[in-house]
């Protein structure tokens, strides 16, 4: 894995949805938040993109290696019939073909191992990517929620004209479109989608608790057989 993509996995798991989300009162909120999930849905996928090349090269020399030592242990069945044969020149070469294959091995081995950390790097930087997502979603809730409460709370009286209203009211639905390209959850300034998005929230937590419980129930067994 590159040392610049994992650069800017860190920069986009260690920005704070919060003070991103701080910022919207004063500066165009849409804009701020395309720019935040384009960089986060960006390094996503050069991470997913990684990981598929990571996986397909893993698998690749795993077969080679495979091959190899298929190779080599038929070679030595071939030698010892060779030598039966007192055929020291078949023997020779096919022992020449052994000691190529014997300095690749390692190579291979070496390869393997390395492909394999990089894939467990790529997939637990992609399951931190998710979870920065799931966080920016949270956060983008709360301050829908929160606008939603400061709208209520100071609602436009009688006087307003209709122009003010509408003009208000398309900026919104441009917000919403934007939450719902951008996040997946669409238009969480809505009380009716507001509870779908809870909804999927909810079904997430199950996902998550389920993993907490799973480890947790480990550590009790921990615990239990090292009193």
């Amino acid at each position: 894995m590159s040392q610049s993509l994992r650069s800017r996995v860190a920069k986009v798991i260690a920005a704070s949805a919060h003070n991103l989300l701080d910022r919207w009162e004063d500066a165009n909120p849409v804009a701020m938040l395309e720019q935040a999930t384009r960089e986060l849905e960006q390094v996503s996928s050069d991470v997913r993109t990684e990981l598929g090349v990571t996986v397909a090269n893993r698998h690749l020399t795993q077969q080679q290696h495979v091959r190899l030592n298929q190779e080599h242990a038929a070679l030595a069945e071939a030698i010892g019939t060779a030598i039966a044969a007192a055929r020291d020149d078949l023997a020779k070469s096919a022992l020449a073909r052994q000691l190529d294959i014997e300095a690749q091995l390692p190579v291979l081995e070496g390869s393997l191992v390395q492909l394999g950390g990089d894939e467990k790097e790529l997939s637990a930087f992609l399951e931190a990517l998710m979870g920065k997502r799931r966080e920016m979603q949270r956060a983008i809730q709360e301050f829908e929620a929160s606008r939603l409460q400061a709208r209520t709370a100071n609602a436009p009286s009688a006087a307003k004209s209709v122009h003010t209203q509408s003009r208000v009211q398309a900026a919104e639905e441009a917000f919403d479109r934007t939450l719902t390209r951008q996040t997946g959850v669409a238009g969480l300034a809505r009380g009716a989608t507001l509870a779908q998005a809870t909804h999927l929230k909810e079904l997430g937590d199950i996902v998550r608790d389920s993993k907490i419980n799973e480890r947790l129930a480990a550590l009790k067994a921990a615990q239990q057989e090292n009193p």
